[in-house]
Protein backbone atom coordinates (compact mmCIF):
# COMPACT_ATOMS: atom_id res chain seq x y z
CA UNK A 1 0.00 0.00 0.00
CA UNK A 2 1.13 3.39 -0.61
CA UNK A 3 1.31 5.99 2.24
CA UNK A 4 -1.90 7.85 1.74
CA UNK A 5 -3.42 3.81 1.52
CA UNK A 6 -2.20 3.13 4.95
CA UNK A 7 -3.45 6.01 6.43
CA UNK A 8 -6.83 5.31 4.60
CA UNK A 9 -6.49 2.10 5.97
CA UNK A 10 -5.59 2.87 9.70
CA UNK A 11 -8.24 5.68 9.94
CA UNK A 12 -10.93 3.03 8.44
CA UNK A 13 -9.91 0.29 10.89
CA UNK A 14 -9.91 2.83 14.24
CA UNK A 15 -13.54 4.04 13.35
CA UNK A 16 -14.23 0.40 12.94
CA UNK A 17 -12.70 -0.55 16.30
CA UNK A 18 -14.34 3.16 17.96
CA UNK A 19 -18.02 2.03 16.48
CA UNK A 20 -17.67 -1.64 17.62
CA UNK A 21 -16.65 -0.06 21.24
CA UNK A 22 -19.65 1.75 21.66
CA UNK A 23 -22.28 -0.79 19.66
CA UNK A 24 -20.91 -4.53 20.29
CA UNK A 25 -20.72 -5.08 16.91
CA UNK A 26 -19.52 -4.61 12.98
CA UNK A 27 -15.75 -4.54 13.23
CA UNK A 28 -15.44 -6.66 10.28
CA UNK A 29 -18.30 -5.51 8.17
CA UNK A 30 -16.79 -1.41 8.32
CA UNK A 31 -13.22 -2.69 7.90
CA UNK A 32 -14.37 -4.97 4.84
CA UNK A 33 -16.79 -2.67 3.42
CA UNK A 34 -14.44 -0.17 3.18
CA UNK A 35 -11.71 -2.10 1.69
CA UNK A 36 -14.09 -3.09 -0.84
CA UNK A 37 -15.09 0.61 -1.51
CA UNK A 38 -11.62 1.87 -1.74
CA UNK A 39 -9.64 -0.92 -3.37
CA UNK A 40 -6.70 -0.77 -0.99
CA UNK A 41 -6.04 -4.02 -1.05
CA UNK A 42 -6.95 -7.77 -1.79
CA UNK A 43 -10.38 -8.88 0.14
CA UNK A 44 -8.47 -12.08 0.78
CA UNK A 45 -5.42 -10.48 2.48
CA UNK A 46 -8.40 -7.83 4.15
CA UNK A 47 -10.07 -10.70 5.56
CA UNK A 48 -6.59 -12.23 6.82
CA UNK A 49 -6.03 -9.08 8.75
CA UNK A 50 -9.64 -8.55 10.08
CA UNK A 51 -9.15 -11.94 11.69
CA UNK A 52 -5.91 -11.05 13.26
CA UNK A 53 -7.57 -7.56 14.47
CA UNK A 54 -10.51 -9.36 15.81
CA UNK A 55 -8.22 -12.01 17.66
CA UNK A 56 -5.88 -8.94 19.22
CA UNK A 57 -9.27 -7.72 20.84
CA UNK A 58 -10.84 -10.74 21.82
CA UNK A 59 -7.76 -11.70 23.62
CA UNK A 60 -7.69 -8.50 25.39
CA UNK A 61 -11.57 -8.99 26.89
CA UNK A 62 -10.87 -12.83 27.08
CA UNK A 63 -8.26 -12.69 29.81
CA UNK A 64 -10.82 -10.99 31.55
CA UNK A 65 -13.83 -12.83 31.58
CA UNK A 66 -13.70 -16.57 30.21
CA UNK A 67 -15.18 -17.93 33.11
CA UNK A 68 -18.06 -16.53 32.08
CA UNK A 69 -18.60 -18.39 29.12
CA UNK A 70 -21.56 -20.59 28.27
CA UNK A 71 -20.32 -23.41 27.65
CA UNK A 72 -22.97 -25.66 26.33
CA UNK A 73 -23.70 -22.94 23.48
CA UNK A 74 -20.16 -22.40 23.06
CA UNK A 75 -19.55 -26.20 21.56
CA UNK A 76 -22.10 -26.92 19.29
CA UNK A 77 -21.70 -23.34 17.83
CA UNK A 78 -17.71 -24.56 17.38
CA UNK A 79 -18.95 -27.77 16.12
CA UNK A 80 -21.17 -26.29 13.24
CA UNK A 81 -18.98 -23.01 12.28
CA UNK A 82 -15.48 -24.49 12.10
CA UNK A 83 -16.07 -27.06 9.38
CA UNK A 84 -17.90 -24.36 7.13
CA UNK A 85 -14.99 -21.97 8.01
CA UNK A 86 -13.31 -23.97 5.82
CA UNK A 87 -16.24 -23.74 2.63
CA UNK A 88 -15.96 -20.20 3.16
CA UNK A 89 -12.31 -19.84 2.80
CA UNK A 90 -12.40 -22.53 -0.52
CA UNK A 91 -15.41 -19.84 -1.67
CA UNK A 92 -13.29 -16.94 -0.97
CA UNK A 93 -10.42 -18.68 -2.51
CA UNK A 94 -12.23 -19.32 -5.77
CA UNK A 95 -14.20 -16.34 -6.54
CA UNK A 96 -11.29 -14.06 -5.95
CA UNK A 97 -9.47 -15.37 -9.08
CA UNK A 98 -11.29 -14.45 -11.87
CA UNK A 99 -14.45 -13.46 -9.94
CA UNK A 100 -14.36 -10.40 -8.62
CA UNK A 101 -17.16 -8.58 -9.36
CA UNK A 102 -19.38 -11.41 -7.95
CA UNK A 103 -16.98 -11.44 -4.69
CA UNK A 104 -17.55 -7.41 -4.33
CA UNK A 105 -21.42 -8.34 -4.77
CA UNK A 106 -21.63 -10.97 -2.55
CA UNK A 107 -19.63 -9.22 0.16
CA UNK A 108 -22.10 -6.00 -1.09
CA UNK A 109 -25.50 -7.98 0.21
CA UNK A 110 -23.39 -9.73 2.95
CA UNK A 111 -23.36 -5.87 4.55
CA UNK A 112 -26.48 -4.90 3.57
CA UNK A 113 -28.78 -8.23 4.95
CA UNK A 114 -26.30 -7.82 8.23
CA UNK A 115 -26.79 -4.37 8.79
CA UNK A 116 -30.99 -4.83 8.55
CA UNK A 117 -30.54 -7.93 10.87
CA UNK A 118 -28.44 -5.66 13.04
CA UNK A 119 -31.18 -2.99 13.04
CA UNK A 120 -33.82 -4.57 14.79
CA UNK A 121 -34.19 -5.81 18.15
CA UNK A 122 -33.82 -9.32 19.00
CA UNK A 123 -37.13 -10.27 21.13
CA UNK A 124 -35.84 -11.87 24.09
CA UNK A 125 -36.97 -15.42 24.40
CA UNK A 126 -38.46 -16.83 27.38
CA UNK A 127 -36.43 -20.39 26.95
CA UNK A 128 -33.15 -21.22 25.49
CA UNK A 129 -33.17 -21.99 22.13
CA UNK A 130 -32.62 -25.57 21.04
CA UNK A 131 -29.60 -27.26 20.02
CA UNK A 132 -30.30 -27.19 16.28
CA UNK A 133 -30.74 -23.43 16.18
CA UNK A 134 -27.07 -23.04 17.51
CA UNK A 135 -25.98 -25.35 15.01
CA UNK A 136 -27.49 -23.27 12.26
CA UNK A 137 -26.52 -20.14 13.30
CA UNK A 138 -23.30 -21.13 14.16
CA UNK A 139 -22.78 -22.87 10.51
CA UNK A 140 -24.24 -19.48 8.97
CA UNK A 141 -21.61 -17.66 10.80
CA UNK A 142 -18.14 -19.70 9.83
CA UNK A 143 -19.35 -19.01 6.47
CA UNK A 144 -18.88 -15.71 6.73
CA UNK A 145 -16.29 -16.24 8.75
CA UNK A 146 -14.44 -18.27 6.26
CA UNK A 147 -15.02 -15.41 3.12
CA UNK A 148 -14.93 -12.35 5.12
CA UNK A 149 -14.00 -12.80 8.91
CA UNK A 150 -17.41 -11.16 9.34
CA UNK A 151 -18.82 -14.19 11.75
CA UNK A 152 -20.56 -11.20 14.10
CA UNK A 153 -24.29 -10.66 12.57
CA UNK A 154 -26.01 -14.05 12.95
CA UNK A 155 -24.35 -14.74 16.55
CA UNK A 156 -25.10 -11.43 17.95
CA UNK A 157 -28.93 -11.83 16.63
CA UNK A 158 -29.29 -15.14 18.53
CA UNK A 159 -27.61 -15.02 21.35
CA UNK A 160 -28.86 -11.53 22.52
CA UNK A 161 -31.99 -13.35 22.23
CA UNK A 162 -31.46 -16.01 25.18
CA UNK A 163 -32.56 -16.08 28.09
CA UNK A 164 -28.51 -15.54 30.16
CA UNK A 165 -26.95 -12.83 31.78
CA UNK A 166 -25.24 -10.58 29.33
CA UNK A 167 -21.56 -11.18 30.33
CA UNK A 168 -22.37 -14.38 29.58
CA UNK A 169 -23.45 -13.75 25.92
CA UNK A 170 -20.55 -11.25 26.10
CA UNK A 171 -17.90 -13.38 26.65
CA UNK A 172 -18.99 -16.62 24.78
CA UNK A 173 -19.24 -14.16 21.50
CA UNK A 174 -16.05 -13.13 22.11
CA UNK A 175 -14.06 -16.52 22.54
CA UNK A 176 -16.28 -17.70 19.67
CA UNK A 177 -14.62 -14.93 17.54
CA UNK A 178 -11.35 -15.45 18.46
CA UNK A 179 -11.50 -19.25 18.17
CA UNK A 180 -12.89 -19.03 14.74
CA UNK A 181 -9.91 -15.94 14.03
CA UNK A 182 -7.27 -18.87 15.07
CA UNK A 183 -8.41 -21.39 12.48
CA UNK A 184 -9.01 -19.07 9.81
CA UNK A 185 -5.45 -17.47 10.13
CA UNK A 186 -4.25 -21.24 10.43
CA UNK A 187 -5.99 -21.91 7.04
CA UNK A 188 -4.70 -19.12 5.33
CA UNK A 189 -0.83 -19.92 6.55
CA UNK A 190 -1.21 -23.94 5.38
CA UNK A 191 -2.95 -22.80 2.23
CA UNK A 192 0.95 -20.68 1.63
CA UNK A 193 -1.96 -17.21 0.87
CA UNK A 194 0.07 -15.29 3.68
CA UNK A 195 -0.36 -11.78 2.23
CA UNK A 196 1.99 -9.84 0.08
CA UNK A 197 5.26 -7.52 1.48
CA UNK A 198 2.99 -4.58 0.89
CA UNK A 199 0.54 -5.88 2.73
CA UNK A 200 2.17 -6.69 6.36
CA UNK A 201 1.87 -2.24 6.60
CA UNK A 202 -2.34 -3.00 7.38
CA UNK A 203 -0.86 -4.68 10.57
CA UNK A 204 0.02 -1.11 12.17
CA UNK A 205 -3.94 -0.93 12.75
CA UNK A 206 -3.39 -2.89 15.63
CA UNK A 207 -2.18 -0.14 17.99
CA UNK A 208 -4.96 2.37 15.94
CA UNK A 209 -7.54 -0.30 16.85
CA UNK A 210 -5.96 -0.21 20.43
CA UNK A 211 -6.21 3.45 20.36
CA UNK A 212 -9.62 3.88 18.97
CA UNK A 213 -11.13 1.30 21.70
CA UNK A 214 -9.85 3.59 24.35
CA UNK A 215 -10.88 6.75 22.65
CA UNK A 216 -14.61 5.36 22.76
CA UNK A 217 -14.36 4.49 26.45
CA UNK A 218 -12.72 7.84 27.54
CA UNK A 219 -14.58 10.13 25.11
CA UNK A 220 -17.71 8.67 23.58
CA UNK A 221 -19.93 10.87 20.89
CA UNK A 222 -22.73 13.42 22.54
CA UNK A 223 -25.26 11.21 22.10
CA UNK A 224 -27.40 8.14 23.23
CA UNK A 225 -25.77 4.45 22.21
CA UNK A 226 -28.96 3.76 20.34
CA UNK A 227 -28.29 7.19 17.79
CA UNK A 228 -25.00 5.75 17.47
CA UNK A 229 -26.47 2.14 16.75
CA UNK A 230 -28.84 4.09 13.96
CA UNK A 231 -25.61 5.98 12.27
CA UNK A 232 -23.74 2.21 12.49
CA UNK A 233 -26.42 0.24 10.94
CA UNK A 234 -26.90 2.99 8.15
CA UNK A 235 -23.55 3.81 6.95
CA UNK A 236 -23.31 0.00 6.84
CA UNK A 237 -26.09 -0.42 4.44
CA UNK A 238 -25.00 2.68 2.19
CA UNK A 239 -21.55 0.79 1.98
CA UNK A 240 -22.99 -2.28 1.00
CA UNK A 241 -25.54 -0.81 -1.39
CA UNK A 242 -22.45 1.28 -3.08
CA UNK A 243 -20.04 -1.28 -2.94
CA UNK A 244 -22.64 -4.16 -4.31
CA UNK A 245 -24.35 -1.84 -6.89
CA UNK A 246 -21.00 -1.21 -9.01
CA UNK A 247 -20.70 -5.05 -9.35
CA UNK A 248 -24.27 -5.57 -10.37
CA UNK A 249 -24.25 -3.06 -13.50
CA UNK A 250 -21.06 -4.59 -14.34
CA UNK A 251 -21.73 -8.16 -14.23
CA UNK A 252 -25.40 -7.24 -15.99
CA UNK A 253 -23.08 -5.58 -18.97
CA UNK A 254 -20.64 -8.46 -19.09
Amino acid sequence: MSLPELIGFLLLAGAAAYAQTLTGFAFGLITMGGVGLMGIMPLPDAALVVSVLVLVNAVQMFLKGWRDIARREFWLVMAASLPLLFVGYWLLDWLAGDRADLLRLILGLVIIVSSLQLARKPAPLRRPSGKLSFLVFGGIAGLMGGMFSTAGPPLVYHFYRQPMQMVKVRETLVTIFAVNSVFRIGIVALAGHLPSGSTWSAFLAIPAVMGATYAARRWPPPFSPATMRRIVVALLFLSGVSLGAPSVIHLMGA
